[in-house]
């Protein structure tokens, strides 16, 4: 992160350490939860001094809620750069959803916010539903991908099968917070691999073997 200051300016670095500190309160307290006072404790700065960079509470959650998202993505992909098939994206992706734990105190961003969010903050409520489209796309067009390479069968919904994966998971992950352990989400990467195998493509499988 240091690097990443190194080219900012005094302003600019001021603002990325509110949202780095202001975002763990809000991911875990949620936005009625998290007053500006818990903010302006964590910061050290008066409330002045954090509206200099943020018009109200609102585009100051807004904000935190795309830092700990951007986050989370990140401890979530990095490395699926190095692989080539789209099966075996898919695979990482779901394993790393299960076993790394959320880079941001209070657990999954998006989760905690989509509850938080229920409650009529439509502001919230919008960037949640971009970043569910967002999760959505990314995952449909890997099985696209893999589809047009002949790895995937041509029958399988990429829309379809994003939409399995993301409900599986979170809805596993709800489960695993609720009961303290990870095995519910542990359960749904079996059940997601099991379904990954079915979709290969019969024939590329018999070629390679």
């Amino acid at each position: 992160m240091l690097g990443a200051e190194a080219g900012m300016s005094k302003g600019e670095q001021t603002r990325q350490r509110i949202l780095q500190q202001a975002a763990p309160l809000l991911n875990q307290r949620g936005f009625q939860g998290c007053s500006m006072s818990d903010i302006m404790q964590a910061t050290g700065l008066e409330k002045g001094g954090i509206y200099r960079h943020f018009a109200n509470k609102e585009e100051l959650a807004g904000e935190a809620f795309r830092y700990a998202l951007e986050q989370a993505v990140k401890n979530r992909t990095d490395g699926l750069e190095h692989l080539s098939g789209a099966l075996e994206k898919l695979r990482f992706l779901i394993h790393r959803f299960v076993e790394a734990p959320s880079p941001i105190a209070g657990g999954c961003p998006l989760l905690n916010t989509a509850v938080d969010a229920d409650d009529g903050n439509a502001a919230l409520r919008k960037l949640v539903r971009h970043a569910f489209a967002d999760w959505r796309k990314r995952l449909a067009d890997i099985v696209a991908e893999g589809i047009e390479r002949g790895e995937i069968r041509k029958d399988v919904s990429a829309n379809g099968v994003a939409n399995t994966i993301i409900g599986a998971l979170e809805g596993a992950l709800v489960l695993s917070r609720l009961e303290g352990t990870r095995e519910p989400l542990r359960d749904a990467e079996v059940s997601l691999t099991s379904l990954l195998d079915l979709m290969a493509n019969r024939q590329t499988r018999s070629l390679g073997a």
